[in-house]
């Protein structure tokens, strides 16, 4: 299990290793663009229950910390549903990760 850390002071949000990977991918790409998007996100126990929505913006300090040492194999297919989902009206959330298109089957570490 990684973590978010987000704005400063950082608060920390626990997200899958994998989901991470996908997420970073799609952050990094939105912020090199300049933009700012809204992340929906399950409030981890320090939170409380339910749901957050945090506004992300390329000047508040973001760093991804991943438990595990190996990078998993990115799909592409998930990256782009990811994008579509932070390019939305309501933001960026996780979703279930889609089987791969049979073009992207093999890719690793695309970005």
């Amino acid at each position: 299990m990684g973590s978010l850390l987000y704005g400063t002071p950082a608060t920390a949000h626990d997200i899958d290793d994998r989901a991470l990977a996908h997420l970073q991918i799609v952050m990094i790409n939105k912020f090199r663009r300049n933009e700012a998007f809204a992340f929906q996100i399950e409030a981890s126990n320090t939170h409380g229950t339910g749901r957050q929505t945090l506004w992300l913006h390329p000047a508040i300090p973001l760093q991804f910390s991943f438990n595990g040492s190996r990078m998993p194999a990115i799909n592409p297919t998930w990256v782009r549903s990811l994008m579509e989902e932070a390019n939305s009206g309501r933001g960026l959330r996780v979703i279930p990760e889609p089987a791969p298109q049979p073009e992207s089957v093999g890719l690793t570490n695309a970005a």
